[in-house]
């Protein structure tokens, strides 16, 4: 079976505070970018043991170490799965903000799921992504929603950027959450995330931010110039997702791919 777990970016977010357990809660709304796309192949193996091969964009750190091979261990405890034979094309980027680890791995448990009978709902889905990462449980129903808590906590949302196109702008940067969460302040937007967002779109410009922005971009100005010349070429808005180091522009009419050959760029219209 082969699935082709996508990349998010995220509209609008907020840190509101840091919790006992060290996580932050959040306050953001995730929308999937269904063409921006890993592939993901799982079939039975003839040998003993599990055969995990990687291509596309170089991944390191050990296979144990791998979301994928995570995920596959997590339903393990819970339903017994043979050898399989697991091949992950990697073409989103890491450390971009578009929860490119976190995708895999959430479509990994869901191709278990449907191609082993597990039986999971997608409540028990979602709480078994969660044990994975915090952008994880988003993956499962893959869909637009307003998120709260560490990302976990969902709420639907009607939302239609239909006939909008959306760009994503990629340096060759990877920014580590951590670090970009050092120098965040917690606070509470003056006004809920789900009312913002249902000002005119021209109106997200001066309402809508991302927390993170004023840390990295003051690290990594490279980033804050991306952002206003997505505006100069036309953007009605642009942000940075998640804690970057991507940054995108949604636009009304398909924007020109002028950009070098050093960023990663996707264009894509809005389904």
């Amino acid at each position: 079976m082969i699935v082709f777990p996508n990349a998010k970016i995220n509209l609008g977010l907020f840190v509101t505070s840091k919790r006992p357990d060290g996580y932050h809660n959040l306050e953001t709304i995730f929308l999937p970018v269904k063409k921006m796309c890993d592939a993901l192949e799982v079939i039975n193996h003839s040998g003993n043991e599990d055969q995990f091969t990687t291509s596309g964009i170089i991944i390191n750190g050990s296979k144990e170490n791998n979301l994928v091979i995570k995920a596959l261990n997590l339903f393990r405890q819970k339903r017994t799965i043979p050898p399989l034979q697991i091949h992950l094309h990697k073409k989103n980027p890491f450390g971009a903000g578009l929860g490119g680890g976190s995708s895999d791995a959430a479509f990994m448990l869901k191709l278990l799921n449907d191609q082993y009978n597990g039986g999971f709902s997608t409540d028990e889905l979602e709480q078994m992504a969660s044990e994975l990462g915090a952008d994880c449980p988003v993956f499962i129903q893959n869909k637009t929603v307003l998120a709260k808590g560490i990302g976990n906590l969902f709420e639907n949302l009607n939302l239609n950027l239909s006939q909008h196109w959306l760009q994503i702008v990629v340096p060759n940067i990877k920014i580590p959450t951590a670090a970009a969460y050092k120098d965040i302040i917690p606070h509470q937007p003056r006004q809920p995330l789900n009312e913002m967002i249902r000002l005119p779109l021209e109106e997200w410009k001066n309402n809508i931010y991302n927390d993170f922005e004023v840390p990295v971009f003051k690290s990594y100005p490279k980033i804050r110039v991306i952002k206003e010349t997505l505006y100069q070429n036309g953007a009605i808005y642009a942000s940075m997702s998640g804690s970057g180091s991507s940054v995108y522009g949604i636009f009304k009419e398909k924007p020109k791919d002028d950009w070098t050959d050093s960023f990663t760029v996707h264009t894509e219209e809005i389904s």
